[in-house]
């Protein structure tokens, strides 16, 4: 290394403790009472709308669990995890406050959203394609090369593992 790419860099922590005061100092700020409690009242929300879609699924009887059966229990626990996080939102200091980075999260689930509508309309290609593309571009910031190339090769590769090799039916266009 040169001298001059020396005092150019950072310096690496020597210990863990340095490392971890370094972890502390960059962390985005932590979310208040106020957030916790929209949080766990959302996740709550959630799981009212999971045991409801569950139960119009069928639920069956515990010696023959029908398809709604898990659906159901994992919204339970989404329920039960939402009202504890409601409980602790004074003492709970783990969440991070909503910033920009926040919508990232908010775009991907949306773009996840679109794509299981679209799926089921125009089969798995197109929509696969286009989730690939939207996530290596604008949420990963990757360049254009590699997002086009990852956008036709990542489809064509869960393709032959879903399709040719576990014999899987999906909704395909071609």
């Amino acid at each position: 290394m040169t001298p001059d790419h020396a005092e150019t860099t950072q310096a690496e922590p020597e210990s863990v403790e340095e490392l971890v005061a370094q972890w502390e100092d960059e962390k985005p700020p932590a979310a208040g009472p106020v957030t916790n409690i929209a949080t766990g009242a959302l996740v709550a929300l959630l799981g009212v709308a999971g045991v409801i879609g569950s139960r119009s699924l069928g639920l069956g009887s515990a010696s023959q669990p029908g398809p709604g059966t898990w659906p159901l229990v994992i919204s339970v626990g989404l329920i039960l995890l939402g009202l504890l996080l409601v409980v602790r939102a004074r003492t709970a200091g783990f969440g991070e406050k909503f910033s920009v980075d926040s919508w990232r999260v908010a775009s991907g689930l949306a773009s996840m959203i679109a794509f299981t509508l679209l799926i089921g309309n125009i089969g798995f290609e197109i929509p696969a394609a286009l989730l690939a593309f939207f996530w290596l571009k604008v949420l990963g910031n990757e360049g254009w090369r590699s997002s086009l190339i990852g956008a036709v090769l990542m489809p064509v590769v869960f393709y032959l593992i879903f399709v040719t090799g576990l014999s899987t039916n999906i909704p395909h266009l071609f």
